[in-house]
């Protein structure tokens, strides 16, 4: 998939769905009920963090498992080499918990989506130079609506915020009404050994609040 069909594809996911599954300490053997459970949920984009067990064969499992409008990638990517890994198994997204240039332009030169954390402007227009086209505001803990608000203000309009740490379904309006574009979902949503049962009802009450959510805003 060329980059710029990627762009959009990363684009069109993060406006229907907006939320990014993260499942870190997933097992191989699980994944794929997993991922399904979230897929009947309704979201697009799902990531493998690499520390957790055999990650490349779990993005390799979802990535065969779901339907071709699902952007399943890693997250931790904390290496350039790492980049190919994912892309082998079939991830076509690379999420970082910080900013690297190497990282970045090593996933654009292999044709995949990059979000690289960023934690002040100053990394952020790093980011956006090094070619990313979306920027994780990590973590949103510290990066609470007032400051992204700020930032929204200064950024490129058309570059995607999204705060990933500690959101849940109560505190995603506030960020939504000061211009993030999608979250970051990780223990709130997924805790090691899960079963799928146990995922399905915190899938639905995420992104039935972010439904609610998006209405609003767009009202």
């Amino acid at each position: 998939m060329k980059q710029e069909t990627l762009r959009r594809h990363f684009h069109e996911a993060l406006e229907s769905a907006g939320l990014v599954a993260i499942l870190r300490g997933i097992e191989p053997d699980e994944v794929v009920d997993v991922g399904g459970v979230l897929y009947e949920a309704g979201f697009r984009i799902i990531e493998v963090p690499l520390n957790s067990p055999q990650p490349l064969r779990s993005i390799e499992r979802l990535a065969a498992s779901l339907p071709a409008d699902t952007l399943v990638g890693a997250g931790t990517v904390l290496a350039a080499r790492q980049v190919g890994e994912v892309l082998s198994a079939g991830g076509r997204l690379v999420v970082m918990p910080h900013s690297d240039n190497g990282i970045i332009r090593a996933a654009i030169d292999a044709g995949m989506a990059v979000l690289p954390g960023v934690a002040t402007p100053t990394e952020a227009f790093a980011a956006l130079g090094a070619g990313a086209i979306a920027l994780k505001a990590f973590p949103a803990e510290l990066l609470t609506p007032t400051v992204l608000k700020a930032w929204r203000a200064v950024l490129p309009a058309d570059v995607p915020l999204v705060p990933v740490g500690g959101i849940t379904p109560d505190n995603m309006q506030a960020y939504l009404d000061v211009g993030a574009a999608g979250f970051g979902l990780g223990s709130a949503l997924y805790r090691a050994g899960d079963t799928a049962a146990a995922v399905r009802p915190r899938a639905q009450a995420f992104m039935a609040r972010w439904r609610q959510a998006t209405a609003r805003s767009t009202g």
